[in-house]
Parts: structure tokens; C-alpha cells; sequence
């Protein structure tokens, strides 16, 4: 069974030298309308109650994510582990009821607290670009 380091290599492979002419000339604006596309189609998968059609259609939302990273990695922008470290980072910030010593009793409280947490994280970005 292949892992998540097996797809980082195929697509690395992919965009290689020796790789796919195709997947060499992408770009961030000519995978906008892919990454729609198979957004859709986990949409719809999920509108029909589809486990297998799902589980497909996640596989292709992942390609393109990984996609993505490897552009960006290629331009020295990101790469796909500061991807996962950046959201598993947000994830903890915002869940201090779950990793932390706050109390949501409810799934409103946990998503005003959510909510909240986003709001200052904007407000200190917006403070921030103003220096």
C-alpha cells in the first residue's frame, strides 16, 4: 500500500526533468479550475451518499494539493510539511477547550470559541500589515 511520502515523490517525479510535459507546465492559475472541479465532485459524492466515489475524489483533492506544494516548493515558497505544520498549528490554537484549559460543554460554544480565536488572528494580521 502506498503512503502519503510515495505521492509526494510521484508528483516531485511528475514535475521532474524526466517527468510529464503536462504536469511539468502548471501553475497555480492553471490548477485553479482542476482543484474546483474536484472539489464539486467530493460535494456531489457526499450529496449522494457515495463511499467509494468519495474516497476517489478525496485522492484527486489531495493530488492537487500536493500539486500545489510542489510549486510552491519549487519557488521557494512553502512546502507541503509547512502546509501540515500551519494547520495542525491553527488546529491546536483554536481547539483550547480540547488542548487546552477552556470549557465548551456545547458545539456552539466550541465554534463561538472558534470563532473568536479566528477573529483575533485576523485583527492582529491586519494590525501587523499596517507597520
Amino acid at each position: 500500500m502506498y503512503g502519503f511520502n510515495d505521492l509526494l515523490d510521484i508528483i516531485a517525479t511528475l514535475r521532474s526533468e524526466n517527468g510529464c510535459p503536462w504536469d511539468r507546465e502548471q501553475t497555480f492559475e492553471s490548477l485553479k479550475k482542476c482543484l474546483s472541479d474536484e472539489t464539486e465532485e467530493v460535494l456531489q459524492a457526499v450529496d449522494k451518499g457515495d463511499m467509494d466515489n468519495l474516497c476517489e475524489e478525496l485522492g484527486d483533492v489531495l493530488l492537487n494539493l500536493a500539486m500545489y506544494s510542489q510549486i510552491a516548493g519549487e519557488q521557494g515558497a512553502f512546502t507541503i510539511q509547512d502546509v501540515i505544520d500551519g494547520v495542525c498549528r491553527k488546529m491546536i490554537r483554536r481547539h483550547p477547550h480540547v488542548f487546552g484549559d477552556a470549557k465548551a460543554g456545547t458545539p456552539e460554544e466550541g465554534l463561538a470559541m472558534w470563532n473568536e480565536i479566528k477573529r483575533q488572528e485576523k485583527e492582529a494580521r491586519d494590525a501587523a500589515g499596517d507597520r
